[in-house]
């Protein structure tokens, strides 16, 4: 699940990202989840997802507004899963999608 606030006073957009238990693919054993997109320069590694409550993995970064940004959630460093409340989806070049988060250029923000 995604969740955008609008930081005025930083002028920056504040995204959570949330990886609940329910979206898990039901054939792995998630021990660990990252956040990989253009954002962190499709670093593996650079944005592990903490655990939470009720077993949903989060993290909350900061974008610059009036963009677009492409991500992916990585699981246990191998299994490519895609955010399923993402803005839209794009084709990526190995046959499958990446997801696209959109941060508005203003207050004016959807949660």
């Amino acid at each position: 699940m995604l969740k955008k606030r609008y930081v005025k006073s930083r002028q920056v957009v504040k995204v959570t990202f949330e990886f609940p238990k329910e979206e898990w693919p039901k054939d792995i054993q998630v021990e660990g989840v990252c956040l990989v997109g253009d954002f962190n320069g499709w670093e593996v590694s650079a944005t592990p997802l903490s655990r939470g409550r009720g077993s949903a993995f989060g993290t909350t970064v900061e974008l610059e507004p009036g963009r677009e940004y492409q991500f992916r959630y990585l699981i246990n460093g191998e299994h490519w899963c895609n955010e399923r409340h993402a803005d839209r989806y794009v084709p990526n070049p190995f046959g499958s999608q990446n997801c696209v988060v959109e941060t508005p250029a203003s207050a004016e923000i959807e949660s």
